[in-house]
This record gives C-alpha cells, sequence and structure tokens, in this order.
C-alpha cells in the first residue's frame, strides 16, 4: 500500500485559517451534525494516554490517534503528539495519513473562530465592534494560533496575552510580529475592556472572576476537557447566554458548564450548539455576554483532513 503522508508544512499550506473556518461553515450548512459525533476513546500509554477520535462521514472517515504526554516538555519534547488516518468512505480503504498535532493545532482555534465570528454576527445585544479588542489567555501553540485565527476573523482587532511564563509571551509576540500581527502582554485587570476573550490554557481553575467581563462581550473556553477542569467560573457561566460545541460532547467532557448546572439543567436549557449558530438559529441577548465553550471534536478533524486530502488530489490530478 502507498499511503501518502502530509506533513506538519503541507497540512499547514493546506488550511490558511481562512479557509479552515469556511470548511468548518460549510459542513456545518451541510450533513455534518455535532450530535451524532462519536464520543472520545481514552486508553492508557506509558507515562500518559492515548486519544481515539473516530468520525464517519459521507465522503471520507477518519480515526485520529494522538498521545498526551505530560512528562515530555520537561524533555523538551511536544506534550501532543499523533496521526490522521483518511479513509474513503464508500469501501473503508486507508486513502492518506498526516500530521495529527498540526491538524489539531489548526482544527481547534478554526472551531473556535467559526464560533465568535458567527456570535458577532448573530441579531440582538449591543452591535459587535469592526475593531475588537481581543484579550487571549494563554501563551503556548494554541494561543499563537486563536490570535492568528482571530486575525483572519477581525483583521483591524487588537491583540494582547495574559500567560504566566514570560519568556513565552516574548516568544510569541516575537513570531507573530515577523508575520505583521501586533501583540502586547496583557493582565486580568484587562478582562473588563475586552470584547472577545479567549481561553486557551490547561489551567484547572477558573483564570478570572466571571463577574468582570462586559455584557457585550464574547467569551471562548477551550483550552480544556474534562469534569474536573474549568477556566471559566460558575458566576460568568450563569450570567452568560451560553453556546457550545455540540450539546452531547458537552454533557460528557465540559467542566466549565458542568457542575455549575447540572446536565439535566442544561437539557432543560438546550443551548444553541455550533451548527446551529452556523445556521443563524441563535440571537443574542442585550445585557448578557456570550460564553462559547468547546472540548474539541472528532469531526472537526475529518473536515479538516478532507480539505488537506482534496488539495493533494487537485495538485496531482
Amino acid at each position: 500500500m502507498n499511503l501518502p503522508y502530509f506533513d506538519a508544512a503541507e497540512v499547514r499550506a493546506s488550511l490558511p485559517f481562512d479557509r479552515a473556518i469556511a470548511a468548518i461553515e460549510d459542513a456545518l450548512r451541510g450533513q455534518t451534525d455535532p450530535e451524532i459525533d462519536g464520543p472520545r476513546i481514552f486508553a492508557p500509554a506509558p507515562d500518559g494516554e492515548f486519544l481515539l477520535m473516530p468520525a464517519i462521514g459521507q465522503g471520507y472517515t477518519g480515526l485520529k490517534v494522538a498521545t498526551i504526554a505530560p512528562l515530555n516538555p520537561a524533555k523538551g519534547e511536544e506534550k501532543i503528539q499523533g496521526v490522521y488516518l483518511l479513509f474513503g468512505s464508500s469501501n473503508l480503504t486507508p486513502i492518506a495519513s498526516m500530521d495529527g498535532a498540526e491538524l489539531t493545532a489548526i482544527r481547534t482555534p478554526a472551531a473556535t473562530l467559526t464560533a465568535v465570528k458567527n456570535i458577532a454576527e448573530a441579531p440582538g445585544g449591543t452591535p459587535f465592534t469592526r475593531t475588537p479588542k481581543v484579550l487571549v489567555f494563554g501563551a503556548g501553540v494554541q494561543a499563537l494560533n486563536h490570535i492568528r485565527a482571530a486575525k483572519s476573523v477581525f483583521p483591524e482587532g487588537t491583540f494582547a496575552v495574559v500567560g504566566q511564563r514570560i519568556e513565552r509571551i516574548q516568544a510569541l509576540v516575537e513570531q507573530l510580529a515577523t508575520e505583521d500581527i501586533t501583540v502586547t502582554r496583557g493582565t486580568v485587570e484587562d478582562v473588563p475592556n475586552a470584547d472577545v476573550i479567549l481561553c486557551v490554557t490547561s489551567s484547572p481553575t477558573p483564570l478570572f472572576d466571571g463577574s468582570l467581563p462586559a455584557d457585550h462581550a464574547i467569551i471562548a473556553s477551550v483550552g480544556q476537557h474534562g469534569l474536573d477542569a474549568r477556566e471559566v467560573d460558575e458566576t460568568l457561566v450563569k450570567r452568560s447566554e451560553v453556546v457550545v460545541e455540540g450539546r452531547a460532547s458537552s454533557w460528557r467532557e465540559s467542566g466549565d458548564l458542568i457542575p455549575a448546572r447540572s446536565v439535566e439543567e442544561w437539557k432543560e436549557i438546550n443551548p444553541a450548539n455550533l451548527k446551529d449558530l452556523v445556521n443563524g438559529k441563535f440571537s443574542r441577548v442585550g445585557g448578557k455576554p456570550t460564553l462559547y465553550t468547546g472540548v474539541g471534536m472528532a469531526w472537526e478533524d475529518l473536515v479538516s483532513a478532507a480539505v488537506v486530502y482534496e488539495d493533494h488530489r487537485s495538485n496531482n490530478a
């Protein structure tokens, strides 16, 4: 079997953020439904764990195999690594493999900014500014790529980063400066004046007081999965209009939402999911911030991997 492999650079070249966001929106306007996405499968591995994320589609089906090795950063190695395997749905024949870590690093901010973009465009509430102040919590790969994605959606926005390690913030600022994106160092004191707050950390506890964000703010919390981890507090959850990546996935894995309210309460509220949002079935509520929460879903990997493969096929036709 001659199975093509697309490395990180090839994945990145096929998925600039405007294209990655458009692919997710197109999928959600079509037959992709986050509520039928399969659950993430966890399995133990030496000094870490495997994450297995299968997804089924009409044209393509895929599986991401990722590893999380918490001890790796101290050794100068990557904490998250992985491979994506793409199959043709008609016969389940393997047709490509690609760098799973880079795919994750792109599809996560693409999904987040799909949500933020569509919330900003939704009717109701305070009209959203074209020059938003974007505040990012975190200074790792996801923070870097969330700023890149946010710049593609809000080209006139301003960007600030809050992080614990000054050297990582400086490295992020310097990297983005080479891409003509100006980023300053922020603090928690910037929260009340932010229009968009992106939380992309591994913090197990809330990053700021939930009473601080402005009523018109959009907050996205996407750095964690697991019911024992939360980036935002109960105060913010209960004062916000909530949009979720997927309802079923949130009840399984969103510590931001549970135990702020029970699963039974959330089912009664029935918050809009990403598909509802993209298809115009969400309106903002005046006097309330909007909170988007995501845990990362397998259908996003599949949609993104299909773009990479289609690029390869067209370039070699």
